[in-house]
């Protein structure tokens, strides 16, 4: 007996977005330019994000001060609660520095994704499979027959 599929508003969403996704780009070469430029946009939003954290934390590192002796003296009395901030910061880069190598790993393999080329009976396929599997949720029929199961006004009563 299948699972019922999960009802929160993050599974919905997905599964709008995936469905969306398979409409929009229902071939297998539509799937791997997707996947390509999702990949890309990713490692690309990242890095930038890593390095202007990194340039910020090397900027208030290398700020230079005329109170450094008083400075020392009140660093002693900091609460441990300012000096988790740059411990948070010091993760965060970590972390970014983490998914960029995975991104990376994964450009690697999805190159290999590219070498593959299908026939255009193959890519009918592809669009067959994608209208069955996600279909159009605004299509008539199947806002008639959600209206039937679930007893909700989806379209407007023709008279």
């Amino acid at each position: 007996m299948p699972e019922e599929p999960c009802q929160c508003p993050d599974c919905q969403r997905f599964y709008r977005e995936h469905d969306r996704l398979i409409r929009e780009n229902p071939t297998l070469r539509q799937q791997q330019e997707l996947n390509w430029a999702a990949l890309q946009s990713f490692r690309t939003l990242a890095g930038r994000v890593m390095e202007e954290l990194q340039k910020r934390q090397d900027a208030s590192e290398a700020q230079p001060s005329a109170d450094a002796p008083a400075e020392a003296a009140s660093a002693a009395a900091v609460s441990t609660e300012a000096d988790t901030e740059p411990d948070a910061m010091q993760q965060a880069l970590a972390d970014l520095e983490n998914i960029n190598a995975h991104l990376f790993s994964i450009e690697a393999l999805m190159e290999r994704i590219f070498d593959v080329r299908v026939p255009e009976e193959v890519e009918r396929t592809f669009r067959e499979q994608a209208g069955e599997l996600a279909p159009d949720p605004l299509n008539a029929d199947r806002l008639r027959l959600n209206r039937l199961l679930h007893q909700t006004p989806d379209l407007p009563d023709r008279g």
